[in-house]
């Protein structure tokens, strides 16, 4: 369902991402008694990580599938939260956990430049897929099914979606939403994910937008040569009409039809590597 236009507006300031406003008509918020959803706490590293979780409501398949959703830059905001229930809604234990929150609280930001300069890019990739693993571990003891787990993220989110199926050797299936393929590589990022292909554990599918400027078409180019020249199990689709963060639909960046036809497209790839619902 979508919200209303009054309503529109105050969830900028009740969940949504205040880099970004207003929120745009388009945004869809999932609920309803079918879906279980909440925020939870993950013991990872002597720490403990917030984390948002939705799973199915009836008492069915136990254990559930499960996919790991990593965040955009802009942290788990309402966005990322619908994104679980929607999982949860198609028959998955979905969670979301909050990777900046030793550096940072990206709900503090107003400007994404700032947010990036300050906050993102302090983040280590080392802390993120260790972390990712505790989320893998806590999903193993809330009726999460490790023999069927997948993982999906959305830019920022989306290239460590890439280097995810190339750490975890349990990993089923990846899906990776508009993230970076090349770039610097630095002590917190010593590698990018044309770096990794030779390495990927589980087969990624890549959804991008052919009118993405910070993701040029070149960039695909080169990771799918390195893809083939690794003989990975990967696949990359380009969306001609569609922009960054296509999927994203409380921006004005959403294009609808890309955005369907990748979360299909997403579905079909779990359920063809083994991370699927029971019927």
């Amino acid at each position: 369902m979508k919200k209303d236009d009054s309503s529109m507006q105050k969830a900028v300031h009740s969940g949504f991402t205040p880099a970004v406003s207003p929120v745009a008509s388009t945004t869809i918020i999932t609920n309803g008694p079918a879906i279980q959803s909440g925020e939870t706490s993950i013991p990872t590293q002597g720490e403990n990580m917030p984390a948002f979780y939705a799973r199915p409501n009836a008492v069915g398949e136990i254990p559930l599938p499960v996919v790991l959703v990593i965040q955009e830059i802009f942290g788990v905001h309402e966005h990322i939260r619908d994104i679980c229930r929607r999982l949860a809604g198609a028959g998955y234990l979905a969670i979301a956990p909050e990777l900046y929150f030793r550096q940072g609280d990206p709900g503090e930001y107003h400007d994404i430049n700032k947010l990036l300069h300050e906050l993102v890019n302090k983040v280590p990739d080392a802390q993120v897929l260790a972390d990712l693993d505790h989320v893998a571990n806590w999903a193993s003891r809330h009726d999460g099914d490790m023999r069927k787990m997948a993982v999906t993220g959305f830019c920022w989110g989306g290239r460590i979606a890439w280097l995810y199926a190339a750490h975890n050797p349990q990993l089923k299936a990846s899906v990776a939403w508009y993230g970076k393929l090349v770039g610097d590589k630095s002590m917190k990022q010593p590698a990018q994910p044309v770096d990794i292909a030779v390495d990927l554990n589980a087969p990624v599918l890549g959804l991008y937008g052919g009118k993405d400027d910070s993701i040029p078409q070149d960039s695909i180019d080169t990771m799918r040569q390195a893809l083939r020249a690794a003989n990975a199990k990967a696949e990359i689709i380009v969306y001609p009409d569609a922009g960054h963060a296509f999927n994203a639909d409380y921006r004005p960046s959403y294009h609808p039809s890309s955005a369907q036809d990748g979360w299909q497209r997403m579905l079909d790839w779990f359920k063809q590597h083994g991370v699927a619902p029971h019927r």
